[in-house]
């Protein structure tokens, strides 16, 4: 069977990895074009390209899929099948249909719960106890093609994105060559997804990362551990800088929303917070134009007061 793959990002190169020490026979990786990283905007290759390239995969970056050129291309390598694992851009027809044995895609959620662009922020941010990864058939919808086959995992009180991610991807990767060799055998199930119980995974905007001290404290925490380690949620200082929350907790507490109610330089807590129910100890932060620092060493730096507020 050859086997085209779409993927950019570190998830889509551990499952494009797992395919390649199965023996599958990779004939392309098709990725999103280098992009400028990190202060000085060095033109990156995404990690896809990367490790296509050390295995001497042929690469394809097209800046766009909608495109005769890209169709041609498609044909004169007549793949059996494609493999998308977030690619970053929604396929045109033609993609989905090419293939004689069509596309897959590594979605990571529990299909029909979190379709869309952010699945694992998403379920961490819903406060969800369980979420996993799905391998489903592609169709012209948005992640709604039929189950081949899906599988759960926990989400713990600790989980943040980063962790799910990391789970995700090694879960992704273990499930894909058995799928594909189900698609080769002819033994790979078809399961229509229910439409009714379907839930949208949107992208995260930057108006979600600020911190609304109003909610309750265990709400508060899901939505930061969904949001950790990137985007990061953010509020402001009293002085008014903007000032991204690395780590924080929910601990016991009362006071007007934002509020300082407590400092703890010296031992292991932090700042705590006043939330609408409960509070918030903040332990590690990155205050503008700093590093990252623990909560202990902005407050020896005596930055902030108890009586004081966070938040606009």
């Amino acid at each position: 069977m050859r086997i085209l793959f779409m993927g950019t990002p570190e998830i889509a190169a551990t499952c494009l990895s797992s395919l390649i020490d199965a023996g599958f026979d990779v004939i392309g990786a098709v990725s999103q074009p280098d992009k400028p990283r990190g202060r000085g905007y060095t033109l990156t290759p995404p990690p896809v390209k990367v490790l296509a390239a050390e295995h001497g995969i042929p690469v394809y970056q097209p800046e766009k899929i909608r495109t005769p050129e890209f169709e041609k291309l498609l044909s004169d390598l007549s793949p059996d099948l494609i493999v998308v694992v977030a690619y970053g851009k929604i396929l045109p027809p033609f993609v989905i249909h090419s293939p004689r044995f069509g596309c897959i895609n590594v979605h990571v959620s529990l299909l029909p719960r979190w379709r869309g662009a952010a699945p694992m922020q998403r379920a961490v941010m819903a406060g969800d106890k369980e979420t996993g990864v799905t391998v489903m058939y592609m169709d012209e919808g948005l992640d709604t093609g039929d189950i081949i086959r899906a599988q759960a995992f926990p989400i713990g009180p600790h989980d943040t994105f980063e962790t799910v991610h990391d789970r995700s991807a090694a879960l992704g990767a273990e499930m894909l060559p058995q799928v594909i060799r189900e698609i080769e055998a002819g033994t790979a199930p078809r399961v229509k997804q229910d439409d009714s119980a379907a839930t949208y995974a949107a992208k995260i905007e930057k108006e979600e990362c600020e911190i609304d001290f109003s909610l309750p404290a265990a709400r508060l925490d899901c939505i930061l551990r969904g949001l950790t380690p990137i985007p990061l949620p953010y509020t402001h200082l009293p002085n008014g800088k903007l000032c991204k929350v690395l780590s924080a907790h929910p601990v016991n507490g009362a006071g007007t929303p934002g509020t300082v109610l407590a400092l703890d330089g010296e031992g292991m807590g932090g700042i705590t917070v006043a939330c609408g129910e409960g509070a918030l100890c903040v332990t590690a932060l990155r205050p503008e134009g700093k590093g990252n620092m623990s909560a202990a060493d902005f407050i020896r730096g005596r930055q902030i007061k108890v009586g004081e507020r966070l938040g606009k």
